[in-house]
């Protein structure tokens, strides 16, 4: 019996889009029937983006409200899996992606059925990725792969290219000194490696070693540092999102917002790196273990 594969994702640039077209090529290619559904909302986000639009969505984005969803249409009833891909925005699900999880059309489908989760993110996607395994447990469904590609360059720079990337549009080097923004397109391609995996468990219909055959070709790295900003940063989004969603005027509060992280990034992050690495990377091996492990479990 032919197998049927839905990937459904929302994508503004079209990197997400590229890199499940590279993860399902191997299916594509055994015969194996892939829908593809790119979703949009009803009144899309522009983009590029304005630096105030693009903030202004945060407090929604954290708190979790869902927008409606433009009209889009599945052609089965039942799928043998479904990948669904996802942003991180401000540490959360995007608003996009929650809104998806909320929608009748797909939540019954999800129900009783294999799913892996796949993101393109600047770096930052483990708090994301906790919350978007609550919103697909919640179907019913059965997480049984994850794939998180990240930019690899140093933080810093990331911050700058993506930052290019969302206000002008452009996937190039910014001032011709930086490095393209997003998931390099090497790391990209790669992603029919982790596809042949799936076809092999698809066919054989059994799901339980997949992740770490993925791991093991590089589909999930996490980086300590960047868990330990994301640990505390997650935190600090909440109570700016809390905060802005309850003010009448929100624009003045937005602009704070934005001015704060920036400082937040360059002079708070090193500080809370370097408070753990006097107080708690060395002498607490079993609680960063731990930690990791919360971060990388799928179910």
């Amino acid at each position: 019996m032919n197998k049927k594969v839905l990937a459904i994702y929302f994508s503004q640039s079209g990197q997400l889009g590229e890199i499940i077209d590279h993860f399902t090529a191997p299916l594509i290619e055994a015969g194996v029937s892939v829908e593809k559904v790119r979703v949009n909302l009803k009144e899309n986000y522009p983009f590029p983006w304005t630096a105030n639009g693009f903030f202004s969505v945060m407090p929604n984005c954290v708190l979790d409200v869902p927008a409606e969803l433009a009209p889009f249409e599945l052609k089965e009833r039942k799928y043998d899996l479904v990948i669904l891909g996802y942003q991180a925005w401000f540490l959360s699900p995007s608003i996009p992606f929650n809104s998806l999880m909320h929608d009748a059309k797909l939540t019954g489908i999800l129900n009783n059925t294999p799913v892996i989760t796949i993101t393109g993110a600047r770096n930052m996607w483990l708090n994301a990725f906790v919350r978007v395994k609550k919103l697909i447990h919640a179907t019913g469904a059965k997480i049984v792969g994850n794939v998180a590609l990240v930019d690899t360059h140093p933080n810093p720079v990331s911050f700058v290219t993506i930052f290019h990337w969302m206000l002008h549009g452009k996937k190039d080097r910014y001032l011709n000194i930086f490095p393209p923004p997003g998931v390099q397109q090497t790391d990209i391609e790669h992603t029919n490696v982790f596809g042949q995996h799936v076809l092999n468990h698809l066919n054989e219909n059994s799901w339980d070693t997949l992740q770490q055959q993925l791991d093991a070709d590089g589909a999930v790295k996490l980086n300590y540092n960047l868990m330990v900003i994301e640990s505390v940063a997650g935190k600090i989004f909440r109570f700016w999102a809390k905060m802005i969603a309850k003010k009448k005027n929100r624009l003045p509060w937005i602009k704070l917002f934005k001015y704060y992280l920036v400082i937040a990034f360059f002079v708070g992050a090193p500080i809370i790196l370097t408070i753990d690495a006097i107080f708690f990377k060395l002498f607490s091996p079993r609680r960063i273990s731990a930690k990791k492990q919360y971060y990388l479990n799928l179910n």
